[in-house]
């Protein structure tokens, strides 16, 4: 896929010329996608996320993850605590920023092993400038913490791993 920046511009132009809101092209493991300012119908320029998609298919977040070898111990040890029943994947419901905390300096919401009850916040994800409180929809502890302070996620992606109570 051309990546220069007139390749760019020229979809952006394309985009705003037609009754198109957004594109997305995904060629040789590079996702380019333009989507059109949703807000309102002004002039303003169409938004554009550029990433390169990742090695692994199973979670598909916007940004490459960090390099895990597939037959690792700890994707074994993840892969064996989703199989229990009573492992509940908790995901993301938006596209955003994750945060542990409500603010650099303040401590996080919840740690690894922490007890949680349902409307525990466990996280925020900031989406368009707005900040949204992830609640806990179940009783539990917390197995494990999928996502980096401050990394991208996608829709649907796995944050949290909760063994219910």
């Amino acid at each position: 896929m051309k990546t220069d920046l007139n390749y760019i511009k020229k979809l952006v132009k394309i985009i705003d010329s037609c009754n198109i809101s957004e594109i997305e092209i995904e060629e040789e493991g590079t996702k380019l996608r333009v989507v059109k300012n949703r807000m309102s119908q002004s002039d303003l320029p169409p938004m554009i996320s550029y990433t390169t998609a990742p090695a692994l298919p199973a979670v598909q977040p916007a940004v490459p993850l960090s390099p895990v070898a597939a037959g690792s111990a700890e994707t074994k040890a993840e892969a064996k605590a989703a199989e229990k029943e009573n492992v509940v994947e908790i995901k993301s419901p938006i596209v955003g920023t994750f945060y542990r905390a409500p603010s650099p300096n303040a401590d996080p919401y919840v740690q690894a092993g922490q007890t949680i009850n349902v409307g525990t916040v466990l996280c925020i994800i900031e989406a368009m400038k707005l900040m949204n409180e992830i609640e806990s929809e179940v009783n539990g502890k917390i197995v494990k913490i999928l996502v980096e302070n401050g990394q991208p996620v996608e829709y649907n992606q796995v944050l949290f791993l909760v063994e219910t109570i």
